[in-house]
């Protein structure tokens, strides 16, 4: 499929995991892709598999996100997709009772204020064009409450989601659509990390999920681009949920 031919997309967090997925998906369907990270050897090595542009930024910085999309329109004339990905999840993250104030506005600063700050700085040139589609990465967290709590990183999600909700409302008449990805949880390095250590704590959130497993990076890049594809013209605002079903399971399969 060519579904984003002609199209040039942003993406932040481009150098692992989702935003690498996405890179290659987007690339695929034709997309000139900028990618963004702080990683500048693993970014320059995403941006040069997918024909595209690196360009280094810290998305918690104001002054980085608007030489980033500034960069993006002045070299490919356009800014089309912009899927806001970049985040955190550091272990100092944990109960609220435990989590220090640090720990909270990092989390919050990457995950959250660093969407503000992408919108805000990508939506003049979505209005100027006449159309735009903004994907924001939220969480499957962000619709349902956890025991093993992460609450910088649940509440960042929550605000991602209520956020995307609210632009896809103010701007749906200018031709921009904004939606929240909400995945489940995904079989990257940092997870495959954390749970080989600890393979009871995988159980415990696998017993959850109907589908037995998690997602592949490369399911939620598929759901990444149906949301910038024209295929999804009449979607904004949205929660998209691509969990593997635990949203909706009291009880799951054997």
């Amino acid at each position: 499929m060519q579904r984003l031919r002609d199209r040039v997309a942003v993406i932040t967090g481009a150098a692992g995991g989702i935003g690498l997925a996405t890179a290659r998906r987007f690339a695929e369907e034709g997309a000139t892709v900028v990618c963004a990270d702080l990683d500048e050897e693993g970014g320059a090595k995403a941006a040069e598999e997918v024909g595209g542009l690196f360009v280094r930024a810290d998305v918690a910085d104001e002054a980085d996100v608007a030489r980033l999309f500034e960069t993006a329109f002045d070299t490919y004339g356009s800014v089309d997709i912009a899927f806001n990905n970049a985040g955190i999840s550091p272990p100092d993250d944990d109960s609220i009772l435990s989590t220090g104030i640090e720990a909270w506005r990092r989390v919050q600063d990457v995950n959250l204020t660093s969407v503000y700050l992408c919108c805000k700085h990508v939506i003049p040139y979505m209005r100027r064009q006449g159309k735009g589609s903004i994907i924001n990465t939220a969480s499957f967290v962000a619709v349902m409450g956890s025991a093993t709590s992460q609450i910088s990183y649940t509440a960042s999600k929550g605000g991602v989601l209520a956020m995307s909700r609210e632009l896809g409302v103010q701007f749906a008449r200018e031709g921009i659509r904004v939606n929240a990805l909400c995945p489940g949880p995904v079989d990257t390095p940092l997870l495959r990390e954390l749970f080989a250590k600890d393979p009871e704590r995988a159980q415990r959130r696998l017993v959850h999920v109907p589908m037995g497993r998690f997602a592949e990076a490369a399911e939620i890049a598929a759901a990444v681009a149906f949301l910038a594809s024209d295929d999804a013209s009449f979607i904004t605002g949205a929660e998209f949920l691509v969990d593997g079903g635990i949203s909706g399971a009291y009880v799951t399969p054997l």
